[in-house]
């Protein structure tokens, strides 16, 4: 009797043990699963997440992470030498000054596009360094005025000239023109000259704000609409430009022919247009060098997007950065992701904006 009893119990525990192991092997299968699942949403909400990154539109004409200084350089604008210009689509920005003669210099400045060949490169003027100083950009050039070789000394500008460095970053081309109008820079061999020799990160913010997005100035009660533009320097300079709806840039010409990139044979382009006037006046040297009355205030306009918005423009000391501001808010202008060329007009020159109405 108590065999049975104690085959009988036996069996019982045998029964209760393999009820349990089930039940619990069920749990650990559930809890793997679960654990399973938690990874499997884990990676879900990762690539979800690294999909909205990839979403976020980025600004390209410029790295906003990027603490690299700027690279100005000094650019022939005489009519032969126009002819071959070189790189100048991938400035960022670029400024517009009369210089003796009635002619016109660019100084193209260059961040995080670096294109290998720029030109044709010319000498100093002083009054442009005020501009490289407001970038905090290395300035190169090949020669200089009397004026712009002492302002450079004394003002601290981190120049690098044609005058002392030659091949591989100063060299002329075997163009049909005069020498002086054949000279070009190995633009990535000046930055790593520049870095050695300077402070390599920037301690300026950059001079514009902009937008990623597309700006709708089409809202604004001030806009005015900008189909041409047409800024004289002079009787013989006038730079001209006219608004492309398709791809909302405007096509930049000089003297009503287009301004091409030698290399490339594209028409240079323009996204944004900041332009305002300044008195000139000669400094009484045999060469008609010029001064530009530029420390100051004033009032101009910022065109982009087929639209003139007005605005005032400050600068306050000659290495200060000039603030740009809505007229009608007094807040500081916003541009679009593009590059933009700021046209420094001459008082006795004229600044002429075309849409439905001629201002």
């Amino acid at each position: 009797m108590k065999k049975k009893l104690k085959k009988k119990n036996l069996i019982i525990i045998i029964i209760v043990v393999l009820v349990l192991l089930s039940v619990g092997g069920f749990g650990v299968f559930k809890l793997l699963n679960k654990t399973d699942e938690v990874k499997s949403n884990d990676k879900v909400i990762e690539k979800d997440k690294k999909e909205e990154k990839k979403e976020e539109p980025k600004l390209q004409i410029v790295d906003l992470d990027s603490k690299t200084r700027p690279i100005a350089v000094m650019i022939n604008n005489l009519g032969v030498a126009r002819t071959y210009h070189t790189g100048l689509q991938d400035a960022y920005l670029v400024y517009e000054i009369i210089v003796e003669g009635g002619i016109t210099r660019y100084m193209a400045l260059f961040k995080d596009k670096q294109p290998e060949t720029v030109g044709s490169v010319r000498s100093a003027r002083h009054y442009f360094l005020d501009y490289a100083l407001e970038n905090d950009a290395f300035y190169v050039h090949w020669g200089w005025s009397p004026q712009a070789q002492s302002d450079i000394k004394s003002l601290g500008v981190n120049n690098i000239s044609g005058l002392t460095y030659g091949k591989p970053y100063f060299f002329r081309k075997s163009y049909p023109v005069s020498s002086e109008h054949r000279g070009f820079v190995n633009l990535k061999e000046i930055a790593k000259l520049a870095n050695k020799k300077y402070r390599s990160e920037t301690n300026k913010d950059l001079l514009l704000n902009y937008s990623v997005l597309n700006l709708d100035l089409t809202k604004r009660e001030d806009k005015m609409e900008a189909l041409k533009v047409n800024l004289k320097y002079s009787n013989g300079f006038t730079t001209n430009y006219e608004y492309d709806s398709t791809a909302n840039v405007y096509k930049q010409s000089v003297n009503n022919k287009p301004h091409t990139d030698y290399e490339t044979k594209a028409q240079y382009t323009v996204k944004n247009i900041i332009t305002y006037q300044v008195a000139n006046y000669g400094l009484g040297d045999k060469k008609g060098r010029q001064d530009i009355k530029n420390i100051g205030s004033g009032e101009g306009y910022f065109i982009t997007g087929g639209y003139a918005i007005p605005i005032t423009w400050e600068k306050k000391s000659r290495s200060s950065q000039t603030v740009y501001k809505y007229k009608a808010t007094g807040e500081e202008i916003t541009v679009n992701d593009g590059n933009t060329w700021i046209h420094i007009v001459p008082k006795t020159g004229n600044i002429g904006i075309v849409g439905n109405t001629i201002t």
